[in-house]
């Protein structure tokens, strides 16, 4: 547990902030009126925003159509009843809302070689196997949940969003079912089903290793 502990308190303790940027005026918008959004990321100021080549193509795994089924199955638009499937447009202004007053946060269910090599500005990483294993209530309670008379009290449990690879990835839909199974509210649960790879093909910023990290505006 400590160890565990000790690998996810930074990332839950980290400051969030995201406001809309309209102060460039961007020819590749994210949507009319919103040139790129301002999202802090592990303290990083970073700004996303599409890339602007009209010509850009994805050439890395993102850019694959076809993968075996089993196991990576085109999934449902819904990970469980009454988890809200949410788009990027939706996902950015959680970042803008939500994430920034303290309220939500962005989990990234991939395994940490997958965070650690690119991931969505603004996220945290929570491998779904934390919650679908035996350390799953102790990740519950690192969330801030208590727990009262033996139960977890989930009445000022932060809104989640989970998201992994994409809609053929089932990461972030088991570590969703979990939650559920351990009682975690299901409406203040999210997916963002297009993931990792309708991120990038929107060509929305990602966030690169130290190596090769993004450029950030301050």
């Amino acid at each position: 547990m400590n160890a565990l502990k000790a690998s996810l308190i930074p990332f839950l303790l980290f400051t969030f902030s995201a406001c809309f940027a309209v102060d460039v005026d961007y020819p590749v918008k994210i949507a009319p009126g919103i040139p790129s959004v301002e999202v802090s990321h592990q303290g990083v100021l970073i700004e996303v925003k599409r890339i602007q080549d009209t010509n850009h193509k994805l050439i890395d795994d993102f850019a694959k159509t076809s993968r075996p089924c089993p196991p990576f199955c085109i999934h449902p638009m819904l990970a469980a009843p009454g988890v809200e499937t949410m788009g990027e447009i939706e996902l950015l202004d959680f970042l803008t809302t939500k994430v920034k007053q303290g309220q939500g946060l962005l989990i990234d269910a991939r395994m940490p070689k997958f965070f650690n090599s690119e991931t969505i500005p603004g996220s945290i990483n929570i491998p779904f196997i934390l919650f679908t294993g035996e350390d799953s209530q102790k990740i519950i309670i690192l969330l801030g949940i208590e727990k009262k008379d033996n139960k977890f009290d989930f009445s000022s449990a932060k809104e989640l969003v989970l998201f992994c690879n994409g809609p053929w990835c089932d990461q972030s839909p088991r570590a969703i079912k979990a939650l559920i199974k351990a009682g975690y509210p299901a409406s203040k649960l999210k997916y963002y089903r297009g993931g990792m790879q309708m991120w990038k093909i929107f060509s929305l910023t990602t966030v690169l290793p130290r190596s090769n990290t993004v450029e950030n505006k301050r």
